[in-house]
């Protein structure tokens, strides 16, 4: 028994650390059931390599990864034209391959579009006959 001079204890409601602990499990559950752990290594290294694009040794601007070899030169030219292509960016044969492979590559056949059917246009009077024809209202 409580004596009068004790005070009750109470105990604060609870937050919304279970609720948010309890969210968090459910999304690193259901990220595990969507990729393997290699996919996710994979995807970690890829957005790494995206995130770090292409950066200019020289100046330090940073450039797009799909960034072509036309910009690359555009920008050689305005801000580097004395230098060499690798002086500014390390993977410069690489990046030249690439694009040439690409372009060499069959592109791929464009895609049919389905043509779409004709509506029939109904008359005014069918209209009418079907609203006509429907359910009696109830008295």
């Amino acid at each position: 028994e409580r004596k009068a001079s004790q005070p009750a204890v109470r105990t604060m409601g609870g937050g919304n650390g279970q609720k948010s602990a309890k969210a968090a499990e459910k999304n690193r559950l259901k990220a595990e059931a969507t990729k393997s752990p290699e996919e996710r290594k994979a995807a970690q290294q890829k957005a790494a390599q995206d995130a770090a694009g292409i950066t200019c040794k020289v100046c330090r601007q940073g450039f797009m990864i799909n960034s072509t070899i036309v910009q690359l030169q555009a920008h050689l030219t305005s801000k580097h034209a004395k230098l060499e292509p690798t002086a500014c960016f390390a993977n410069w044969a690489q990046m030249v391959a690439r694009e040439q492979a690409a372009a060499a590559a069959p592109a791929a056949a464009p895609v049919k579009k389905k043509k779409k059917k004709p509506k029939q246009e109904e008359s005014l009077d069918d209209l009418l006959n079907a609203g006509l024809s429907g359910k009696k209202k109830k008295k």
